[in-house]
């Protein structure tokens, strides 16, 4: 059986090892994302100034008279300084050049343009590049899926590579299982090099067992959430993502509200869940149009709110009637969103201040040099193995 798992083991690891450096390397930039791009772009990400804030709808019409040929689908307010605005061509005009504007959330003026898809162009384009190798190695569609299969997988191995560092049966069987198991969790830098690799790797990988186990099924969620909905839901009570849900059929005939009516409905419905559900609003954080789903989603901070920054306190209701559809609170509504919230701020290093985030930009580095010691490791044993069957062949 332990055969088995180390084959498992070797196999899941070099099938892995390229996309784990890669996510560990972007990951780690990404834990400073707000202050990676306030250096790199501080037209788009200047901070905060004193003023009062534009309201979501104001902007998105702010936005539709910047671009007559597009139309706003998405108002995020969760940056300081800087208003983020989704645009898309309107039906019959020329595809966009750009994906977002951003705007002063003040005076409503133009801060500069992103592509978050494709090839960097400008200086604006290359941490939205970074956000998509790490989340869907910039190839949308086929990306999530193999980045989904290497969440799974690492999710897996996680547990194969626990079991292969418990010490086995027989042996040295009279000393106890603690003090066998001890050397796994020791790196002696005195030995060879092909030795400390390979204590990097096992001790490396048990001291930070618990939190790559909770990147690695936290990267189920982002990738295959109706997978990681189905297996939440067989421990705890969970609805699953409201980015994700489908939406329920409608046969109305009203056309889709304009961005002024769904900002005060959304205002309206969100106050009413936070009397019903006893928190308290903070401030608002996004109104998204989801035309293909015929939904609106508006989002705030709210109490319920663990994350250090922006928040994920929703409503989705209809475009037509305006019908509340789904609420969704991070913590105290049921146990599995509180278990999830909790695995994606500590993914997105949005807990714990500046000290988890310089950890979990550490841990990115720690993730490349696990894969790189594993894939050392196998090829050393891969050339001893062949030393020996040429010698044994002569």
């Amino acid at each position: 059986m332990r055969n088995i798992f180390v084959r498992l083991h070797r196999w899941a690891g070099l099938a892995m090892a390229g996309f784990l450096i890669l996510v560990g390397l972007t990951g780690s930039l990404l834990a400073f994302w707000l202050e990676i791009n306030q250096w790199l772009t501080p037209d788009l990400y200047p901070g905060e100034r004193p003023g009062v804030m534009l309201d979501s709808a104001t902007l998105a019409r702010r936005a539709e008279a910047l671009v007559p040929q597009a139309r706003a689908r998405t108002v995020y307010l969760g940056y300081p300084g800087t208003v983020q605005i989704g645009m898309e061509a309107r039906d019959g005009a020329p595809p966009l050049d750009f994906e977002f504007l951003h705007l002063d959330p003040i005076d409503g003026s133009e801060r500069g343009r992103v592509v978050w898809h494709g090839l960097p162009k400008t200086k604006n384009d290359i941490m939205p590049f970074v956000y998509g190798l790490h989340m869907y190695l910039a190839m949308s569609g086929i990306g999530d899926w193999i980045l989904g299969a290497v969440a799974l997988t690492w999710t897996i191995d996680c547990f194969v590579a626990f079991y292969l560092t418990l010490p086995p049966a027989g042996g040295q069987a009279r000393r106890g299982f603690l003090a066998r198991w001890r050397r796994a969790w020791l790196i002696r830098p005195s030995g060879s090099f092909y030795r400390l690799n390979f204590d990097l790797h096992r001790a490396g990988g048990l001291w930070l067992w618990a939190i790559l186990l909770v990147f690695a099924w936290s990267s189920v969620f982002f990738t295959f959430p109706n997978l990681y909905t189905k297996a939440t839901q067989l421990f705890f009570r969970y609805d699953g993502p409201v980015w994700a849900a489908e939406a329920p059929p409608r046969n109305g005939t009203r056309p889709l509200m304009d961005w002024e009516e769904a900002q005060a409905i959304g205002e309206r419905l969100m106050a009413e869940q936070a009397r019903i559900h006893g928190f308290a609003i903070e401030r608002p954080l996004a109104l998204y149009d989801l035309r293909e789903k015929g939904l609106f989603e508006y989002r705030v901070r709210s109490s319920r709110d663990i994350g250090d920054k922006a928040g994920s306190t929703s409503i989705l209701f209809d475009a037509r009637d305006g019908e509340l559809t789904a609420l969704s609170l991070p913590t105290g509504q049921h146990s599995g969103a509180t278990l999830t919230t909790w695995l994606v701020e500590l993914h997105t290093a949005n807990v714990f201040g500046t000290p988890y985030r310089i950890f979990v930009a550490c841990l990115g580095l720690a993730i490349v040099m696990l894969s790189a010691t594993g894939v050392y490791v196998w090829w050393k044993k891969r050339t001893a193995r062949k030393s020996i069957s040429a010698r044994w062949t002569l």
